[in-house]
């Protein structure tokens, strides 16, 4: 059944690593991760865009961009951003998921 279409048009990952230790680097799940994939999960089922063929948001573990975090990443386009509250989260969700549109200011 592979008709070449993902099966999300977006798959959204958001990094909720937590680094411990005094000396370790930045750590997404420090800087409200957990909270912002549970709003940007709420908000998207909210506008009906969740479910096959639409969007899907995940929990990842360390993505690798500790210093420019908090981090997400939305695939198939592989596009990083980051965030500092829900307020960029919705702006991403109406932009990017919605519209299509990349949200050139939280885009790292």
């Amino acid at each position: 059944m592979n008709d070449d279409k993902p099966f999300y048009q977006h798959h959204v990952f958001f990094c909720l690593n937590e680094r411990e230790g005094k000396d370790c680097r930045p750590s997404c799940g420090k800087s409200g991760a957990e909270a912002a994939q549970q709003h940007a999960k709420k908000r998207v089922k909210e506008l009906g865009l969740n479910g096959p063929g639409q969007v899907r948001i995940n929990k990842a573990g360390c993505l690798d961009r500790c210093e420019e975090g908090p981090v997400v990443v939305i695939y198939p386009q592989g596009t990083w951003y980051t965030y500092v509250d829900t307020t960029d989260i919705d702006e991403i969700i109406e932009r990017h998921l919605v519209k299509g549109e990349v949200v050139e200011r939280l885009k790292i």
